[in-house]
């Protein structure tokens, strides 16, 4: 039997996608409709720390190109391929960063999660926090085998969250991503890995 005959082989996910909870945060969709919201994207993606260590393949300059931005996000989320979350304080709805769970492939049961903090919200367990609720929904609410987690090496912060949240450092990827500002040159990725099987985590 092929994968295509087996039994669930299509593994986009069913939105609507529920607001998430935990760790003194609220996960909840982007909407390109706020004023707030499409700040907030642009504050992210154009923050220096965020720029030395990712080169999106949709560049964002202002507030224009983040709407759009979060408007393709919207689209993913319809076309059940990908959800992004905003991830807010969950007293006072502040947003403080992003977090995102992709399909790798429709037929397998495999997902690719990515995630950024504001500079004002870092120091404080945020990716830590989301990542451990958003990993938990997607193994057990979506139902995922597998969720993938890659960052640049040298990053050291995204591989101590990796690791607390359960994501074990599995090998390194050769030039699998865009130096900062380059699409000319290649870096390498430290790939890490956490499986529905694994130990249940909980987040210091």
């Amino acid at each position: 039997m092929t994968h295509a005959d087996q039994p669930h082989a299509d593994r986009s996910f069913a939105g609507p996608f529920p607001v998430l909870h935990g760790h003194g945060l609220r996960l909840r969709p982007w909407d390109p409709d706020s004023d707030t919201d499409v700040a907030a994207w642009l504050r992210g993606l154009t923050d220096p720390e965020f720029v030395r260590w990712n080169t999106p393949l949709r560049t964002v300059t202002d507030l224009d190109s983040a709407r759009e931005s979060l408007r393709a996000k919207t689209r993913a989320a319809a076309e059940g391929s990908a959800a992004s979350y905003c991830v807010t304080d969950a007293e006072t709805g502040t947003p403080l960063g992003h977090i995102s769970v992709e399909v790798v492939h429709p037929a397998m049961p495999i997902a690719r999660v990515g995630y950024w903090v504001l500079p004002e919200a870092r120091g404080r367990g945020v990716a830590t926090g989301a990542l451990t609720v958003a990993a938990r929904w997607a193994l057990t609410g979506l139902g995922l085998h597998r969720l993938e987690l890659g960052h640049a090496v040298g990053h050291d912060a995204s591989c101590r969250v990796a690791e607390r949240c359960g994501f074990p450092y599995e090998g390194t990827l050769r030039g699998a991503m865009f130096e900062a500002n380059r699409r000319d040159a290649f870096r390498d990725v430290h790939l890490h890995g956490r499986l529905a099987t694994d130990p249940v985590v909980v987040a210091p």
